[in-house]
């Protein structure tokens, strides 16, 4: 094995920009999305930009999210948050069920999915029934509940959070919000 330094010296490549730089071990170096089976196009979660991202596939398990260079918003880059979400959905962390906490209870429990959206269901029917106003006391038409409140988070985009206005207004909620414009 040869040293690069001598390599360099011996080809007169000062900036190792030729042949100097390369191995046997970097000959066969390949990138992992080289290997993907196909590339969905995704919107990275992080925020309301809303960049592009190139999600690379194989046997349905993601090898690598890359920025999409083919969108007008980002053209291929990604913020530090946008760059680690390769991490985020594939990370040991990442939380693979609902964990729920009684009231007053000090340990989480794993509930099935479908218990969890049953409660969370069952909870704005009851608030919402808890706390409807139909009419102002003088018999003017309100047709409201202030028993639940919304605070959107930045990561929604225009098409999410128009859905939410329209569920929740349809349920009589008045006080949605947007910490995004706040």
């Amino acid at each position: 094995m040869q040293w690069p330094l001598v390599k360099q010296i011996q080809k007169r490549d000062a900036r190792a920009l030729g042949e100097t730089a390369s191995s046997a071990r970097s000959e066969k170096l390949r990138a992992r999305t080289a290997s993907a089976e196909r590339v969905v196009d995704s919107i990275c979660p992080y925020c309301a930009v809303g960049c592009g991202q190139k999600v690379y596939v194989r046997d349905e398990k993601i090898l690598n999210i890359e920025g999409d260079a083919n969108s007008p918003i980002s053209r291929g880059c990604l913020c530090p948050k946008g760059s680690a979400t390769f991490q985020l959905v594939t990370g040991s962390h990442r939380r693979q069920k609902v964990l729920y906490r009684r009231p007053h209870g000090t340990e989480w429990e794993a509930l099935p999915l479908r218990r969890a959206m049953e409660m969370v269901a069952d909870r704005v029917q009851k608030a919402r029934e808890d706390t409807w106003e139909d009419e102002t006391a003088d018999g003017k038409p309100l047709h409201r509940t202030l028993g639940i409140a919304h605070l959107g988070g930045a990561t929604l985009d225009n098409e999410e959070n128009y859905l939410i206005k329209k569920l929740f207004t349809a349920l009589g909620i008045v006080q949605i919000e947007n910490q995004a414009r706040i």
